[in-house]
């Protein structure tokens, strides 16, 4: 009887400046994969995106790792800039404390 190997999904969401997208991968595609879909450690194409700390334990749906991007012009790549986000606003009281309104 054959037992089948189990995908790992990993989710990621991938930044640079105010731009932030969102993807998820095989644990084990390679970096240069990730790099088709659309590096301050800079990542090694050769390796899989489990080697490099990605896994579906630390890349999860609600929680996903994030990976900078940042383009290169000849020999050099352009400084890392990711911009934070913003904060929501602060929920309305009733939502707070779960009162009804009638």
């Amino acid at each position: 009887m054959e037992t089948a190997t189990a995908v790992t999904d990993v989710f990621l969401m991938i930044r640079r400046r105010k731009a932030a997208i969102f993807t998820d991968a095989e644990e084990s595609s390679t970096v240069f994969e990730l790099k088709r879909i659309k590096d301050d450690q800079l990542l090694d194409d050769g390796k899989t995106l489990g080697e490099c700390g990605f896994t579906s334990q630390t890349a999860r749906p609600l929680a996903p790792a994030t990976v900078g991007l940042a383009f290169r012009a000849d020999d050099t790549f352009e400084a890392l800039c990711i911009e934070p986000f913003s904060m929501p606003p602060a929920l309305p009281y009733g939502l707070l404390y779960g009162f009804r309104l009638a």
